[in-house]
């Protein structure tokens, strides 16, 4: 068993990566912006702070994920991974359930690329539009959390999907 804390910039290709995985080697996906796009409907005629949607939908993906781990499912996690306790619950929940723990981040330089994206997809209501600046969208990349001491991978997702998917289920394999 396996669980996947997937990372990157909004349309760098998390999405996309984590369908595929979850085709290849069975496993039930947590998508944090289904989650928050959902409780935002929920309360489209009362006024919600981001932060506080934000927080309540982190909050709603971990009872998911450890709820579909207790089950025995392979579990990815479909999350920009800013705040250092998306880290540390990811690997206290493989520890508490004896799994693999995996951490794959979307690498996507390039924020002309990243706006496409974000423009050509259907967008939910907790998604951005496009990038609002080239310094925040350095920040974010450079301030994406990582687990410290576990081997992570990185992916060139600017490439197509299939010159590292394989790699990706490889890494997650072993």
């Amino acid at each position: 068993m396996f669980f996947v804390q997937m990372s990157g910039f909004p349309g760098s290709g998390k999405s996309t990566l984590s369908r595929e995985i979850a085709k290849h080697l069975k496993a039930v996906i947590v998508d944090h912006d289904i989650v928050k796009s959902s409780l935002m409907e929920s309360l489209l005629e009362v006024p919600i702070d981001p932060k506080l949607a934000g927080k309540a939908s982190y909050n709603i993906d971990w009872s998911l994920v450890e709820f579909y781990l207790s089950q025995g499912h392979n579990v990815i996690l479909d999350s920009p991974c800013l705040y250092d306790e998306l880290i540390e619950k990811g690997i206290a929940l493989s520890e508490k359930y004896p799994i693999k723990y995996k951490y794959v981040e979307c690498y996507l330089d390039d924020m002309e690329e990243i706006n496409r994206r974000l423009r050509e997809r259907q967008r939910m209501i907790s998604q951005i539009k496009e990038v609002s600046s080239l310094e925040a969208f350095h920040y974010t990349i450079a301030n994406s959390k990582k687990p410290l001491l576990r081997k992570i991978l990185t992916v060139d997702t600017s490439k197509p999907i299939e010159t590292y998917l394989q790699e990706v289920i490889n890494y997650i394999k072993t």
